[in-house]
Order: C-alpha cells, then sequence, then structure tokens
C-alpha cells in the first residue's frame, strides 16, 4: 500500500527542469548522393545546433563524412546515428541524428516505429536523449511525410502522427516529446486536428522553409516541430535560413547545400547564436550590433525588429524603398502602435 502511494505521489510532481539544448531539424536534400554537395558549408550550418535531426540521408557515409567535418570545424567530439533504410519503393532513405557530445548524450531507445497499419511511406524514427548538464530526457523523433500527388496524399500519415504521438509516451511514458522533419503539410491545416487534440503544439507558425528558385525568396512552411505543450515551454524557436551564413548565392545554396531550412526550438534559455565566419567562430557577446536599415539589411536581420518575423520581413524587402519608418503601417499587421516600437527600439539606422 505504501509502495503503491508513493508511486501515485511520484506521478503528481512535476517535470524536471528542461533540457538546455538547442535542437534543430533539417532535410539535407540527398545527402549522400554524388550531387557535388557542399560539405564544409553543410557542417557550418550543422555547428549552430547540440542536437540536429536530419532527413534525406540516402547514405550512411555522408554522415560520418559530415561528423568529420562538424568536428574539425567546431574543435569539439560530435556523435551520430541513423535509421536503417526506409522507403516502400525503390527510393529509400535514412533518418538520423547527430549531436555535440558536450552538451547531449544517447539516453536510449533508437528504434523506427512499428507501423502495422502501413501507413507511412517512411516509418518515423526516435531515440531518447539527455543533456548533460541539468540531467533531464527528452524524446526527439522525426519523419518525412510523403509528398505525392497532393495534400490529399499526405494527410493519411499527418492523421497517423497522432498514433504514433500516443505510442511514444506509451514506450517513455513521462519523457517530453519533440516530432520534428519536413511534413510536406502548412502547421495551420486542418489535417493537424487529430495532433492536436492531444496537446501537441506547431513550435513554428510564421515563414517559409523552402528555399526558391529566386534569389531571397523562400515558400512553404512544411518543417517544423510539434511538441507538448503541457511540459515544454521553448526559449526559442525559428528558422535558420542558411544562405545569409554562407559565402554561396541563393541559388547555389539551393543547389549544393538543400533546398530546405533548418528548424529549431530551444530548451530551457538556449537560443541561436548565429555562427558568422568560416572558422565557425561565435561573435563575441560584448561586439556592438549592427543597425538595421529597411532599405539594405537582409531578411534575417529584418527579423529582429519587434513584430516583425519572417513573413513581414519579406513584405518589407518587397515594398523597398521606404522613405520613412513611418510607412510601415502598410505591411500586413503594423499598426501605429506596432510602428512606434519599432522606432523606440534603437535599432533601426538613424
Amino acid at each position: 500500500m505504501v509502495a503503491r502511494l508513493f508511486v501515485a505521489w511520484l506521478a503528481l510532481l512535476p517535470l524536471s527542469t528542461q533540457a538546455d539544448v538547442l535542437i534543430g531539424s533539417w532535410n539535407i536534400r540527398h545527402l549522400g548522393w554524388d550531387n557535388d554537395k557542399a560539405m564544409p558549408q553543410v557542417a557550418h550550418v550543422a555547428n549552430h545546433f547540440d542536437l540536429l535531426a536530419i532527413q534525406e540521408l540516402m547514405d550512411t557515409s555522408a554522415l560520418a563524412r559530415l561528423e568529420q567535418k562538424v568536428e574539425a570545424l567546431s574543435g569539439e567530439a560530435w556523435s551520430s546515428m541513423a535509421s536503417r533504410e526506409l522507403g516502400h519503393s525503390s527510393y529509400t532513405e535514412h533518418y538520423a541524428f547527430l549531436w555535440r557530445e558536450s552538451e547531449v548524450t544517447y539516453e536510449d531507445g533508437a528504434v523506427v516505429y512499428l507501423d502495422h497499419g502501413d501507413v507511412f511511406s517512411r516509418e518515423p524514427y526516435a531515440a531518447r536523449f539527455r543533456d548533460l548538464e541539468t540531467d533531464d530526457v527528452f524524446t526527439a523523433a522525426t519523419v518525412h511525410v510523403v509528398y505525392g500527388d497532393g495534400v490529399s496524399d499526405r494527410l493519411p500519415e499527418i492523421q497517423a502522427l497522432a498514433d504514433y504521438w500516443q505510442w511514444l509516451d506509451e514506450i517513455a511514458s513521462g519523457t517530453p516529446r519533440l516530432l520534428m522533419g519536413d511534413f510536406n503539410l502548412a502547421p495551420n491545416h486542418d489535417g493537424w486536428a487529430p495532433l492536436r487534440a492531444l496537446g501537441a503544439e506547431p513550435a513554428i507558425i510564421e515563414g517559409r522553409t523552402t528555399l526558391g528558385t529566386t534569389a531571397g525568396a523562400y515558400s512553404n512552411l512544411y518543417d517544423n516541430f510539434w511538441f507538448d505543450a503541457s511540459a515544454l515551454d521553448p526559449s526559442d524557436r525559428g528558422i535558420l535560413r542558411f544562405p545569409d551564413l554562407l559565402s554561396l548565392s541563393h541559388q547555389d545554396a539551393r543547389d549544393r547545400i538543400s533546398d530546405h531550412a533548418p528548424v529549431y526550438v530551444g530548451l530551457s534559455g538556449a537560443e541561436l547564436q548565429r555562427v558568422h565566419d568560416a572558422n565557425g567562430k561565435r561573435m563575441p557577446a560584448s561586439s556592438p550590433p549592427e543597425c538595421i536599415d529597411l532599405n539594405t539589411s537582409r531578411i534575417s536581420q529584418l527579423d529582429e525588429l519587434p513584430h516583425i518575423g519572417p513573413a513581414r520581413a519579406e513584405d518589407i524587402v518587397e515594398g523597398r524603398p521606404w522613405a520613412s519608418t513611418d510607412h510601415l503601417t502598410r505591411v500586413n499587421g503594423l499598426g501605429t502602435a506596432r510602428v512606434q516600437e519599432i522606432q523606440a527600439s534603437e535599432l533601426l539606422c538613424q
């Protein structure tokens, strides 16, 4: 009786402090095919994260090469693991995890979902990881939903993710869950209703993650995180527009890196810090911030302004030239009060 009461009491305790890690998810298009992939630049982007889930790994030897490159770039030890080949046709791919050993360690439970209903073209892959600083454990799961001929082909997998979400809780009860990947469906679509009903929420609700063929253009919000809203409260979330980090044009970045930008969430205070040079060194914390110019600054700089996410930053670029900041009220969602807050932020160039 005492033992049962003790177990019941434990169940009422709050979850432990969240893991202090920055987690990324990235569809690195056809990683491992003979496609002139710019691996040093891929490593440069990967070095922004403590744990990275990778979709579209075509050859596991490419994962080993990426691990070596990011170790050389960061001067730190990294580890990685990959799923078996997944796919119902001649097209198959692997999922993978890559992590910084000083921040994260693999705990247990690496497993491909047992899809008894045979719904998924590529069954989701998950593992539990432990944050070395806080000693907290969390479940990281990744999936690449089939693209098909249209949304109707994607919805069966999207709806089946609700069953998968519950299965993750059954195999690791009480462990906070993060489901990340390329879902090929916007987070506001009604098809997500079954997963939302289970308390899962999308981390990214604004912006676009697919690199378009026009310089600086992005489309679709298909890459995302879904997380336990009752157990996790991300300290940071966003889209890393990697062409802004590299000495490659937008088109070269699309062709030689990926046509998807990585998405990320930070847990327990972790925030994205952009690595600005080719040696992987972070900008010193004491460096004075550059002012932001409405007519010349990149989208990644514009979205640092109050009330300006990636979508509004794109609207600002499309609306150039700007004669006065007062005219920002022409941007959808920016009223006079919000424009005044932008002006008062002291982030704009004088």
